[in-house]
């Protein structure tokens, strides 16, 4: 089967027009080429124009054909998109021939803007929010104003997108039952070394984004708590040109990147803690907790299901041992009480 690669469109969005592939038979294929704004359906006729409110728009992560059909409808509807880098974001929107008004909105002036941005969506505007990659207030800006937004009954519409999280998770080949973001890790040591602690002990694949230059840096920080035997995958570059996904244990992670300074952005993932099953306790360790709640006033019973319960015993084997050290000693001292 022939495979035809779309091109990456991050290196050049100009050069490199997407391809349409019109299949005439099982043995022929026509390739044609077509510019981006002409690939994008105009006609809205029919559709229900948008509600006024505010829109999380996902945006491609690296590649700019990874954007939906329904995001550059919002961004061609919206009376003003809110930019983490308006030069960066233009590019995209001149790719899409999506002519719209930018407002710089990052983490610096976010407190600053609010009020303002408040004030248009009450008036019944639709305001956008991107980021310069992947979805607005997922460790970028945008979370506060969506929950400002839920506090005044401005309706908050996401528009899904690229994630980076969940596509180095389907390709990492750890598990994806359960999972945990951490994101970047805190400034604070303190508070670093107390989030480590937790996720080393979860059984959940643990999920970090890693600047470049500290990987080495984060591989000396988490090795000590997660050991040295425990996988990972380091994603890097993901959707992009030199996308690529290193898999190997933390120990030979460090070894590798010690001598190897990655570029662009990585998404490291660390898989759970194995569940260890817990040794059962000796007949006398049981024979122990169940004197002293016996002797604390408990019923054999409760004694017997309280134990059971600590231990993850059986508590038919439990009241077997209860009844075998215990039933003469309860009998003895019923009897007396009568």
């Amino acid at each position: 089967m022939a495979i035809l690669r779309l091109p990456y469109a991050s290196i050049g969005a100009s050069a490199f027009p997407p391809l349409s592939i019109l299949f005439r038979s099982p043995r022929t294929a026509a390739v044609s080429f077509c510019s981006a704004s002409e690939f994008v359906p105009k006609d809205d006729s029919k559709r229900s124009p948008l509600k006024p409110g505010l829109y999380l728009v996902g945006t491609p992560i690296g590649n700019l054909e990874d954007i939906t059909l329904r995001a550059i409808r919002v961004l061609r509807s919206a009376n003003v998109i809110l930019s983490e880098d308006t030069r960066h974001s233009g590019k995209l929107l001149q790719y899409y021939n999506i002519k719209a008004h930018l407002l710089s909105y990052h983490k610096f002036n976010e407190a600053q803007r609010e009020q303002a941005v408040l004030n248009r969506l009450k008036q019944g505007e639709i305001v956008a929010l991107i980021s310069d990659a992947g979805t607005p207030g997922i460790s970028d800006p945008g979370s506060q104003l969506a929950k400002m937004c839920a506090k005044e009954n401005i309706d908050v519409i996401p528009i899904p997108g690229a994630c980076a999280v969940v596509a180095a998770l389907s390709a990492s080949g750890l598990d994806t039952d359960e999972f945990t973001f951490v994101g970047f890790l805190p400034k604070h040591s303190g508070t670093r070394k107390e989030r480590l602690v937790v996720s080393s002990n979860e059984t959940r694949t643990q999920i970090f984004y890693v600047p470049p230059h500290k990987l080495s840096q984060f591989l000396d920080e988490t090795t000590p708590y997660f050991g040295e035997s425990r996988r990972c995958v380091i994603a890097r570059e993901i959707t992009k040109l030199h996308e690529e996904f290193w898999r190997g244990s933390l120990g030979e992670a460090k070894q590798e990147f010690l001598i190897r300074q990655p570029k662009g952005e990585i998404t490291l993932l660390i898989e759970g803690k194995e569940e260890t099953k817990a040794e059962n306790p000796t007949e006398s360790q049981l024979e122990q907790e169940l004197a002293v709640l016996i002797s604390d006033g408990h019923s054999l019973s409760t004694a017997v299901k309280t134990v059971a319960e600590r231990t993850s015993m059986r508590k038919k084997e439990v009241y077997s041992l209860a009844l075998k050290k215990f039933g003469k000693q309860i009998q003895v001292e019923d009897e007396a009480a009568e």
